[in-house]
């Protein structure tokens, strides 16, 4: 494998332990969907073990991961991806973020969650319940500096219900990937079911 682009994220502790996560949770014949795919490292890891597509905003990722042998479009999030999928996983730009701290470039699409960390990973949580067979799951990591209490209510909000599934200490924050299940209608502010 050639050197990856330097406007792509290349495979990292988080990287490894979503890869990890998911071989645990992987079912033979899943039909499984990576958002944000970067490198394509996932993605290439799960394909001999279940049918594989993976999207990514970045050309360059998309062209990284197409090496790599995987099924993969340019999209941003879910935007025009049909499901169903047995599993969905999403590594997303979870690091608080402001604007001083931009880089304006393609390589921040992978790094820049806004400013509390969650900008993307709400818009994630609000549709990928569209692309999910029943029974599906969702596999999606971040970081403690994002706020794993913000993070799953985004996606409780939405109609899931989420654990934590594996979490790792990586130089001085920890690294959680929770696992979350369809399981009502989606949830006001106050946790009542909505239409």
């Amino acid at each position: 494998m050639p050197l990856i682009h330097p406007q792509v994220y290349p495979p990292r502790e988080d990287t490894y332990l979503l890869l990890d996560a998911a071989l645990q949770e992987i079912h033979p014949g899943d039909h499984v969907l990576e958002v944000g795919c970067g490198s394509g490292y996932i993605a290439a890891g799960l394909a001999e073990y279940a049918r594989v597509l993976a999207t990514d905003i970045n050309p360059y990722a998309v062209r990284e991961t197409r090496m790599r042998g995987v099924d993969v479009v340019r999209s941003d999030l879910l935007r025009g991806i049909r499901g169903p999928f047995d599993m969905v996983l999403f590594n997303p730009p979870y690091l608080p973020t402001s604007e001083d701290e931009r880089m304006n470039d393609w390589l921040e699409h992978a790094l820049n969650g806004g400013p509390d960390g969650c900008r993307v990973i709400a818009e994630f949580a609000a549709g990928v319940a569209q692309v999910l067979a029943p029974g599906g799951r969702v596999l999606l990591l971040f970081s403690s500096l994002t706020g794993p209490e913000r993070v799953i209510d985004l996606f409780v909000k939405e109609g899931f219900e989420c654990e934590t599934f594996v979490e790792k200490n990586v130089e001085g924050e920890t690294l959680s990937v929770i696992r979350c299940k369809v399981v009502l209608k989606k949830m006001d502010n106050k946790g009542n079911p909505v239409d």
